[in-house]
């Protein structure tokens, strides 16, 4: 004989006793007794299940921060080191033509200021990728607002419009970088490959933040931009944050993307 065991509404397993003695079936007190000791049991397995998932989901969060670690190691070992320690030989070498070659010394100062530069770009691409600066600079609506106005000017035939409250309630950094990454992805692909003349980017508050951008484009779009952040990126965006993003056909054509976000991060 099996029970069931729920909890909170959610099926956990199943509770299998066994018999005595061959042929012999349960009173009906003792399968009360057995139904409400499987409600307790069903508690007992739901804290389980959800010690297991706190924990695999504490897993993933650390293997998701020592990844986000290496890949920023790299960029700057792979990337900066190099071409800092070359600046360094550079001005080393200025400097000792300057008393035998000025013209040679000025010449290669120069090259180093262009090299000097291109560091400082590769600092701030590493930055962008970690935060992007409009969301310090400006907040989220606000950024997500310019971004659809850059858009919109780029491109006449494309008219993006912002449906959004006057204001958000104060959102984990990771929520933010979440919703703007989603959303400026979207408005990207549609730009890209929707050839949809108007798209409205949604935002909605409730026991989450939605994210909803709608085209009127050809249909589903699932390829990937060459920013590198396509389909898969957005949905595993929200889902490290226990949330979900959806791409779906719209009602009259074209294609919505909502994404559901958490208002507080895991």
């Amino acid at each position: 004989m099996s029970f069931p065991l729920v909890h909170g509404g959610s099926y956990v397993g199943r509770m299998v006793v066994g018999r005595r003695r061959p042929g012999e079936d349960l009173t009906s007190a003792q399968q009360a007794l057995l139904q409400d000791l499987s409600r307790q049991v069903a508690v007992a397995v739901s804290s389980v299940l959800l010690h297991r998932a706190l924990r695999r989901s504490r897993e993933l969060l650390v293997m998701a921060r020592e990844e986000e670690r290496r890949r920023l190691r790299r960029d700057l070992h792979d990337g900066l080191g190099p071409a800092l320690a070359g600046l360094a030989l550079g001005v080393d070498a200025a400097g000792n033509l300057m008393s035998t070659d000025p013209r040679a010394a000025k010449a290669l100062l120069r090259d180093l200021k262009y090299e000097t530069l291109g560091c400082v770009g590769e600092v701030r691409r590493i930055a962008e990728d970690l935060r992007p600066p409009a969301l310090d600079d400006l907040g989220l609506l606000p950024a997500l607002a310019a971004f659809a106005d850059r858009l919109s000017t780029r491109d006449s035939s494309l008219h993006v419009a912002l449906r959004a409250p006057d204001s958000l309630p104060e959102l984990p950094a990771a929520v933010e970088v979440a919703a703007y990454r989603i959303a400026t992805e979207a408005l990207t692909n549609v730009a890209r490959h929707a050839h949809a003349r108007s798209c409205v980017l949604g935002l909605r508050v409730a026991e989450n933040l939605t994210v909803e951008i709608s085209d009127d484009g050809v249909g589903l779009v699932t390829t990937t931009s060459a920013g590198g952040l396509g389909l898969a990126s957005m949905v595993e965006r929200a889902t490290e944050l226990g949330g979900e993003c959806l791409v779906l056909p719209g009602h009259s054509g074209g294609t919505v993307v909502v994404a559901h976000l958490p208002m507080r991060a895991p």
